[in-house]
C-alpha cells in the first residue's frame, strides 16, 4: 500500500506535529544521511560521539533524553511542548599538545575551543589570575589544580578529564566564567601543570549553525 497517495504524506505530517513525534528527515541508512548532509552542506553530526560520554547538543544521545523525559511527562498526565530553536553547535575532531617535536602532553581542550589553521605553535607570554596566556591565537592555558577550583572539581590528572568530562553545560558556563563573554571561541586548554617551553598545539574543531529540540512545560 502506498500510504503517501490520496493526502497520506500530510496526513503524517498533521499527525506528527499533534502527537509531537520525532520525524527523522532520511531514510535511515548511513547512505541516505551521507548523501542528505552533502546536499545541506552540513556536517553529519549524528555520527559523532565521543570517548568521554558526553552528551553533545543535539546528538542522538540528547535526542533520547529528551524523549525519555517525554515519556515520563505523559506517564504522569503532564502536558509539554517540544519546540526548536537555532544555536551554534560544536564538534571537537582532535587535540593534541606536543613539547619539542614529539613529545605529547596530555591537555584537554574545553568546549568551542576553536582554531583557524588547526596548529599553533608558541609559549606562554604572562599570566593573570592562574590563567596562561599563550602568545598565539588567543590561547589560553590552565593548569589542572585552577581548573579543579574554578569548576569546583577533583581531578587527578588530565587524563581523567579526558575521559570523565563535566557535563557540556557546565564547560559552556565555565568558559564564561573566564573569558568574561558568552561569544568567545578562542582554545582554553588544560594541562596537569605548566610548562615554561615552546608548544604546539594541533586542534581540529568545528562551530556551526544548527537547530535542536527543547522540551517545556506548558
Amino acid at each position: 500500500m502506498d500510504y503517501r497517495s490520496g493526502g497520506g504524506t500530510q496526513d503524517q505530517s498533521r499527525v506528527t506535529k499533534e502527537q509531537q513525534l520525532y520525524r527523522q528527515d532520511y531514510c535511515g541508512c548511513i547512505y541516505g544521511l551521507t548523501m542528505q548532509r552533502e546536499q545541506q552542506d552540513k556536517l553529519m553530526d549524528e555520527m559523532f560521539s565521543p570517548i568521554s560520554g558526553q552528551i553533545l547538543p543535539a546528538s542522538i544521545e540528547e535526542r533520547l533524553e529528551l524523549y525519555t523525559t517525554r515519556n515520563k511527562l505523559e506517564d504522569n498526565g503532564i502536558k509539554y511542548k517540544i519546540i526548536k530553536h537555532k544555536f551554534l553547535n560544536y564538534r571537537q575532531f582532535f587535540c593534541k599538545l606536543t613539547k619539542g617535536k614529539t613529545q605529547n602532553i596530555p591537555a584537554y581542550a574545553l568546549s568551542y575551543s576553536t582554531l583557524p589553521r588547526k596548529r599553533a605553535q608558541g609559549k606562554i607570554e604572562f599570566s593573570i589570575d592562574n590563567i596562561h596566556y599563550f602568545n598565539r591565537e588567543e590561547i589560553k592555558i590552565l593548569s589542572l589544580q585552577h581548573f579543579n577550583k574554578l569548576a569546583n572539581t577533583q581531578y587527578q590528572s588530565v587524563k581523567e578529564l579526558i575521559f570523565n568530562p563535566p557535563s557540556f553545560e557546565k564547560e559552556v558556563q565555565l568558559r564564561t566564567t573566564i573569558t568574561n563573554t558568552l561569544y568567545d571561541l578562542s582554545p582554553i586548554i588544560v594541562i596537569d601543570k605548566m610548562i615554561e617551553t615552546k608548544l604546539t598545539l594541533f586542534l581540529d574543531a568545528k562551530t556551526y549553525e544548527d537547530t535542536k529540540e527543547k522540551l517545556i512545560i506548558i
